[in-house]
């Protein structure tokens, strides 16, 4: 009888819980699907389409009421959830995850070769690399010390107007301006940093998102250095040791120089072996520095910034770094970005790129580098397979994040490899 009752309040409350999601989806739905306009005699008009408003509310039932049965039985969603304590991560965990981030390294190598040819994948490619590198370097930030930034474009923006400028004014190359990029956004991150000591969650959150509306707004209304709306253009492209990729010019081109003919796909695949290198030395950065003792204070400031005063540790010290090195990765992808379009403007670092990176640091699993590479392929990827269905592409997006995180809330590769393995004899 008892268990007769259960089973019945359990289909209730799915049942509850699909006709919240229908409700929810038939306000969503209601100005997408159900109201369209055309153009009539007496200019525009509302038309509607109740039909296919009703469709989308019952598929969202529909699927709601499946995901929650399904769950249920692959025992995904217990029925009660016992705190335990978390296990340690497994060796076996841990070789899986480094086999399948060399396999990742080695199909990344590959893949100019395994798509000759076929210049739309090795473009796409190369901007998943690019937010491949800003969410690794907004993993400092978030994942490893447990700060949250919503300003994290303004770094972006920084480094690519530092090349831009330096390029079109000064005649600064590529490599020449890298790293003068990186330091000047390093600075804006203790510059941001130091405000913001004292402050944590929203409240923190609150003033990033400020400063990136502030850089943005810079850029904006400082017409005669930035060039204001009409951006900065004729940037030049970057070169192989001064061998520029081009059918000619002042001196020797990489084709003449090599004795190959002169192809525009070259260029492109020079720019992804570029960001590659450029994502895949960020990556050793960060590793080296997670082992270091400011990469441990990192993560012991995140788990308790109280207990690490205490601890003698300078707090103050630790937020700038991360600060830092977390706008100085973003400065350097800015610069390859600058360098790949050859024209920057305001309107490629607002705040929905923020958002984006910081989605794919969450929906990848907070402090793991493998998660960010596959959060970015998903994100970047997703939307291009939608440009067919352009309509309801922004909602096919939305509905996937949040599958993600139903299914995996943690990201998708919430395990990952602990900074410091304490010894069994130390445990006891």
């Amino acid at each position: 009888m008892s268990a007769t009752i259960m089973k019945e309040s359990d289909l209730s409350l799915r049942l509850r819980d699909a006709l919240w999601a229908s409700v929810i989806a038939g306000l969503i739905g209601l100005p997408l699907l159900g109201l369209t306009t055309r153009d009539g005699m007496h200019g525009l008009q509302v038309e509607t389409r109740w039909p296919l408003l009703v469709a989308f509310i019952a598929m969202a039932f529909a699927g709601r009421l499946t995901l929650q049965i399904v769950m249920h039985r692959l025992n995904i969603i217990p029925k009660r959830r016992t705190p335990t304590r978390p296990a340690p991560p497994s060796v076996a965990g841990n070789g899986a995850l480094a086999w399948l981030g060399a396999g990742c390294v080695a199909f990344a190598v590959l893949l100019p070769a395994l798509f000759a040819g076929n210049r739309y994948v090795v473009d796409t490619a190369t901007t998943v690399l690019i937010y491949v590198m800003l969410g690794w370097g907004l993993n400092v930030v978030v994942g490893l010390a447990g700060l949250l930034d919503l300003g994290y474009v303004a770094f972006y923006a920084v480094g690519a107007y530092t090349y831009g400028l330096l390029s079109t004014h000064f005649g600064f190359g590529f490599w020449q301006a890298l790293p003068v990029a990186g330091a000047l956004a390093a600075l804006f991150g203790m510059v941001l940093g130091y405000p913001t000591l004292r402050l944590r969650g929203d409240y923190l959150a609150i003033v990033t998102l400020g400063f990136g509306e502030i850089i943005r707004l810079i850029l904006v209304n400082w017409g005669d250095v930035t060039g204001g709306p009409n951006g900065i253009s004729s940037i030049p492209k970057p070169t192989f040791f001064g061998l520029p990729m081009a059918a000619f010019g002042e001196g020797p081109t990489f084709a003449s120089v090599f004795g190959i003919d002169y192809s525009p796909g070259q260029r492109v695949v020079f720019l992804y072996y570029l960001i590659l290198g450029l994502a895949l030395l960020t990556s050793l950065l960060v590793n080296r520095l997670r082992r270091l003792p400011v990469g441990r204070a990192w993560e012991a400031v995140r788990e308790d910034e109280i207990a690490c005063k205490a601890m003698g540790i300078n707090v103050t010290n630790v937020k700038l770094s991360a600060f830092a090195t977390g706008a100085m990765l973003a400065g350097f992808a800015g610069v390859f970005f600058a360098a790949r379009q050859g024209f920057i403007s305001p309107e490629s670092f607002t705040f929905p790129e923020s958002a984006t990176i910081l989605a794919i640091v969450v929906l990848g699993g907070m402090g793991s580098q493998l998660g960010v590479v596959f959060a970015a392929t998903v994100l970047v990827v997703l939307p291009e397979l939608g440009r067919d269905f352009s309509e309801y592409r922004m909602l096919a997006f939305g509905v996937a994040m949040v599958l993600i995180m139903i299914v995996r809330p943690g990201g998708l590769i919430s395990h990952r490899r602990a900074t410091v393995n304490v010894p069994s004899e130390a445990k006891q």
